[in-house]
């Protein structure tokens, strides 16, 4: 009888069809879930508009301008619990480099890959 069951086990796993299952060492080690892209994203889109403010604020960009305007007004929310860090005063049109909307990026990358964990905290990934 155990003769018969390890020969069926043995057809069983030579007749799976395991070309279309690459073998552990070929698989990613870490593959993003969807709430995870998600996340990064949106975390991404904040992050790119800080930056495009850090940008026209070094340049000293005129509020004025439509997209300036845009950047700024978008930014705000994002950067504004930052503004007592630094003795901050609202200057647009002034050459000034914005520390707090650097320590705003930096906090908001955070926040963006400390929550992109949290959701897949419970997940087995990188198991075989």
């Amino acid at each position: 009888m155990a003769q018969v069951v390890r020969e069926v086990r043995e057809r069983s796993i030579r007749d799976d069809d395991l070309a279309d299952d690459p073998p552990p060492s070929a698989r990613s080690e870490y593959t993003m879930t969807v709430a995870e892209r998600i996340i990064y994203y949106i975390g991404g889109v904040i992050m790119a508009v800080i930056a495009l403010r850090i940008l026209l604020s070094l340049m000293g960009a005129n509020r004025g301008n439509a997209f300036a305007s845009f950047i700024y007004n978008v930014s705000y929310p994002f950067v504004a619990p930052f503004f007592g860090l630094f003795n901050y005063r609202m200057q647009y049109g002034v050459s000034r480099f914005e520390f707090e909307s650097v320590v705003a990026l930096i906090v908001w990358g955070l926040i963006t890959a400390g929550v992109a964990r949290l959701v897949t905290l419970g997940s087995r990934r990188g198991t075989v």
